[in-house]
């Protein structure tokens, strides 16, 4: 069984992320989308930035490490979070939250496609069935039928995540990923400026006024975002991947129900039943036939929601849950 500690800290990063959706939908109030975005990339940057300094853990990539860190860099930053903000302005907590959980079916999809990776049957009903509780949410979660913009940008951010994972997957090969998620996060904010730019240029930019909105932006990046990826990290490390696993079903219900009650969101029963498709799939998609021996080096998953990647964990080469 598990140190008590490290399972309150899984039940400590669900309910963070969870939260992050409707936090995030909550700012968007006072911020432009992608100031926003841009704003909390380099609020993460620093943290990252600072906690490799004084961990002096980090090694220089090389030449063809670079090469995939930019292309992990465009689409699990750039793409991802720009798609997720514009997105979430005309959509919901829950909704964003129920499409970002589809990722891991996506990925796995895009590695037969581009990997020529065998997907089995039992992955492929997984597929179907998650793609189903999508359509319900896409189609039937605004009240009415019919797509929204919003729902179709999470979407596209969605598989710029996935995207990126395939890149991620190559990357943990020869790279920790605590590195990978450093370097592509501070890749990923250069390469928002030029976005930012131009959303001031066309006067649509605009920040809070409010000491607390800033804060709660501080909060989400550092707490929500950074050190919840490392307390994920020792998650899988102590618990194992599969158990982790498990908690990764509680963000996007503690997001439709935190928004209902802080942003007065609605929940629809297309979100519940699309939700629990959604999630039945994954479920289907990672069962194992017989039960798993305790993790070995080189087992195990990180999934980090809205930001960057699964990425393989080895305890001979990943130092991630050391750094906090």
């Amino acid at each position: 069984m598990p140190d008590r500690t490290v399972l309150l800290k899984l039940w400590g990063v669900s309910l963070l992320w969870g939260g992050n959706y409707v936090a995030s939908a909550y700012m968007l109030r006072d911020f432009s989308p992608i100031f926003l975005s841009f704003a909390r990339l380099v609020v993460m940057s620093f943290f990252f930035i600072s906690v490799a300094i004084i961990n002096k853990s980090m090694r220089w990539p090389k030449i063809r490490e670079w090469g995939l860190l930019l292309m992990a860099g465009i689409t699990g930053t750039l793409i991802n979070q720009l798609f997720y903000f514009t997105g979430l302005q005309e959509s919901t907590a829950g909704n964003a939250a129920l499409i970002i959980a589809l990722a891991p079916i996506a990925t796995t999809l895009m590695s037969r496609m581009f990997l020529k990776e065998v997907i089995t049957g039992q992955k492929l009903v997984g597929a179907i069935v998650a793609l189903i509780g999508v359509v319900c949410i896409v189609l039937y979660g605004d009240k009415q039928l019919g797509i929204s913009h919003g729902d179709v940008y999470l979407l596209v951010a969605m598989l710029g995540m996935s995207v990126s994972l395939l890149f991620i997957n190559k990357l943990t090969k020869a790279m920790t990923s605590y590195e990978v998620t450093i370097y592509s996060t501070v890749i990923g904010t250069i390469l928002m400026s030029p976005a930012v730019a131009v959303e001031a240029l066309n006067g649509d930019m605009h920040a809070s006024h409010r000491v607390f909105t800033w804060a709660l932006l501080v909060c989400v990046a550092v707490i929500g975002q950074g050190l919840a990826g490392f307390w994920w990290n020792q998650g899988i490390a102590v618990a194992g991947a599969s158990m982790s696993a498990m908690f990764m079903n509680i963000p996007p219900f503690i997001a439709i129900i935190v928004s209902h009650f802080v942003l007065g969101d609605p929940i629809l029963l297309a979100q519940l039943s699309g939700g629990v498709l959604i999630l039945a799939g994954v479920a289907i998609t990672n069962m194992k036939h017989r039960l798993p021996r305790e993790p070995k080096a080189g087992l195990g998953e990180k999934f980090l929601p809205n930001h960057n990647a699964i990425v393989k964990w080895g305890k001979k080469k990943d130092r991630d849950s050391d750094v906090i």
